[in-house]
């Protein structure tokens, strides 16, 4: 995975249902990762592997969906030497904001 996060930058994210009385549309987003026309979006994270978030997989906006997923799965992603990145440029940001989950039948 390029641009791997660090210890210090995945302690800052909330825990695993610290945020579950925070409406889907209002919850922050913490992380985003992309590949091609995948999408997933952080928002929980369980302290060891597993994130909760908003995933987008081959630009299907009616199947997108919120729930969990991987960082070690998303690191071991290699297709013919191409691999998951990490936006370094995230900021921050309510889930009702973001233009990709907007457009999803089960986004914000």
């Amino acid at each position: 995975m390029w641009n791997h996060p660090t210890a210090k930058q995945l302690a800052t994210l909330p825990t695993f249902y610290s945020t579950e009385n925070i409406s889907l549309k209002d919850k922050v987003i913490y992380m985003h990762f992309f590949f091609g026309g995948c999408d997933w979006y952080v928002a929980e994270f369980d302290g060891e592997d597993a994130f909760f978030g908003f995933v987008i997989l081959n630009n299907d906006l009616e199947n997108a969906e919120w729930g969990y997923f991987i960082l070690s799965e998303l690191a071991s992603i290699n297709i013919k030497g191409f691999e998951i990145d990490r936006d370094l440029y995230w900021q921050p940001t309510k889930a009702s904001n973001i233009e990709r989950i907007k457009k999803c039948r089960l986004g914000a």
